[in-house]
């Protein structure tokens, strides 16, 4: 169909000039940005982590019906500051302090002898853990070889009436049989994928990626994060 020179510059007058598109977000733009594999993607933010986290807390004092004889224990190093938060957010609701401290397992992991030059931490008791209901906490639940290695640590320091778990982030691929009391989010992931939690006390945010591990740092990831 022929058309005059006038009637094509209303065309493209009520039509616009055609957009391109682009994987950058541009102001106005409605194309999503590509997620960097390399930074993630962010699968809990802070205000569903503040959520979790008090969601955590009232089913800890649910399953032991109150706070009594409770004694939380981080494991280092994201453990710690979340049992801090978990502590506080049980002891708003029952009025009272709960004893929060922290658990070192340096010395009681399984890969010592591949990787002896590990700096050995603190360990902090801040009650009698003898007769107590002992809550371990870490930031991500995998291998599971590290609650193990928590749980001989604190074998050697008492003999609780029960020790439970809660973790953030449960992201599977066990290698003992370890399960976890309290999980904030299961995280199915494939063992190529990084899960990073981080925490305001330490890295000055809140949130928790998932990324895609290269192919060059495998190994390395491997080491830092298999064993937890």
């Amino acid at each position: 169909m022929l058309v005059s020179p006038l009637t094509a510059l209303r065309l493209v007058h009520l039509r616009g000039t055609p957009q391109t598109p682009t994987d950058h977000d541009e102001p106005g733009s409605t194309v999503p940005r590509t997620p960097d594999p390399a930074t993630g993607r962010v699968v809990i933010d802070a205000a569903e982590m503040s959520r979790t986290l008090t969601r955590m807390a009232h089913q800890v004092l649910e399953a032991n019906h109150g706070a009594r004889d409770l004694v939380v224990l981080g494991i280092p190093t994201r453990g710690v500051p979340l049992a801090r938060r978990l502590a506080g957010l049980m002891a708003d609701v029952e009025g009272h302090p709960v004893p929060v401290g922290q658990l070192d397992v340096t010395m009681y992991r399984d890969d010592l002898r591949t990787q002896p030059t590990r700096p050995v931490g603190r360990t902090v008791l801040p009650a009698e853990i003898d007769g107590a209901v002992v809550v371990l906490v870490d930031d991500v639940l995998y291998s599971g070889r590290t609650v193990v290695a928590a749980l001989d640590a604190l074998s050697d320091l008492g003999r609780p009436a029960a020790v439970r778990l809660a973790v953030l982030v449960d992201r599977g691929h066990r290698q003992v049989p370890v399960r976890a009391d309290h999980v904030g989010k299961n995280l199915p992931t494939a063992s190529h994928e990084r899960v990073q939690v981080r925490l305001e006390e330490i890295d000055g945010v809140d949130d928790v990626t998932i990324s895609r591990v290269l192919e060059g740092s495998r190994a390395e990831d491997s080491q830092a994060e298999g064993s937890r």
